[in-house]
């Protein structure tokens, strides 16, 4: 029997409508598992965090610091997506999220015990918890209390106390008395007041003029009750007595303000001794940085996060 017209000229309809639904199922599928969905856990009253998730891969929980939204992650999310599936947070009362559970109350522990059943809720396995500033210190308060939960911490640019920047004998209770004032006084203060202490600070945190106006414009949106509270706890709270008991591996990304007179030795030396008594630690500087590293160095602080990560 001949072959018919349709057949001697390539495949048949049938076969070229089943290739067609094949390929848009599997372009659906893809987008479906890199688009980005944001939830707020556990739920809208009771949020403690939004969480945005994109890409495909190994889960990455990334935290910001105070005041900073999910959007400071975004070079990171951006550059690895593909390779990562990312939990990007936005601490409730952070630059514009919504106060929700954290307008009352602490506001760290809380969140930090959230992280754990989100966790726990998506069945995530023993995913990298990545954190900047007060989302580093979140991080090691997840590793001591939930040591199970994950596979690595990356901290960028935090101490397990921070009143060692004021005081290299400071204790908690020692920095309790002005740690209240300063919260007391970041409530109280007038909005322009407000507005001018923290543009007077920007430029100690980033480098450039423009992401000193994004940071200050992030300030500016949060929540003050939340912004002051979190500043407190993070101020009043110290690690050190617990770092031999964290042992979740670990990666510290310490910028170095080389471009002000600081040096590698000295910096890192301050930062080792910070976290003196914690096991499996990883020190990498960032030269020409100040706080917001991915910010002011995203190439370099790309290159070192993604040594952490694998």
């Amino acid at each position: 029997m001949s072959e018919s017209p349709t057949r001697k000229k390539g495949l048949s309809m049938g076969a070229m409508f089943a290739i067609g639904v094949g390929i848009f199922v599997a372009c659906a599928v893809a987008w479906s598992q890199s688009r980005a969905e944001t939830i707020r856990f556990p739920d809208e009253a009771n949020a403690r965090f939004s969480v945005t998730v994109t890409g495909e891969g190994p889960d990455v929980i990334l935290i910001p610091g105070l005041g900073s939204p999910a959007a400071v992650w975004d070079g990171t999310v951006a550059k690895f997506k593909d390779q990562y599936r990312f939990h990007v947070l936005n601490l409730s009362g952070f630059a514009g999220e919504p106060a929700a559970a954290n307008g009352q109350g602490d506001v760290l522990a809380p969140s930090v015990e959230a992280v754990d059943a989100y966790i726990k809720a998506n069945d995530l396995k023993q995913p990298v918890v990545a954190g900047h500033s007060l989302g580093g210190l979140m991080a090691l308060m997840l590793a001591k209390s939930h040591p199970e939960d994950a596979s690595e911490l990356v901290i960028v640019d935090a101490l397990p106390f921070i009143g060692l920047i004021f005081d290299p004998n400071a204790t908690a209770q020692t920095i309790a008395p002005q740690a209240t004032a300063m919260r007391d006084s970041l409530i109280n203060a007038p909005a322009d007041a407000f507005a001018a202490q923290q543009r007077a600070g920007a430029g100690r945190m980033v480098t450039t003029p423009a992401h000193q106006e994004t940071v200050v414009g992030w300030s500016l949106a949060s929540d003050r009750r939340v912004f002051a509270q979190a500043m407190y706890e993070d101020l009043v709270l110290d690690l050190r007595p617990d770092l031999a008991k964290i042992t979740t591996p670990t990666t510290v990304i310490v910028p170095v303000a080389s471009h002000y007179g600081m040096t590698q030795d000295a910096t890192l030396a301050f930062y080792k001794g910070a976290y003196a008594g914690q096991p499996n630690v990883t020190f990498v500087a960032v030269d020409n940085s100040l706080h917001f590293v991915m910010l002011d160095q995203p190439e370099t602080f790309a290159t070192a996060l993604e040594a952490a990560l694998k």
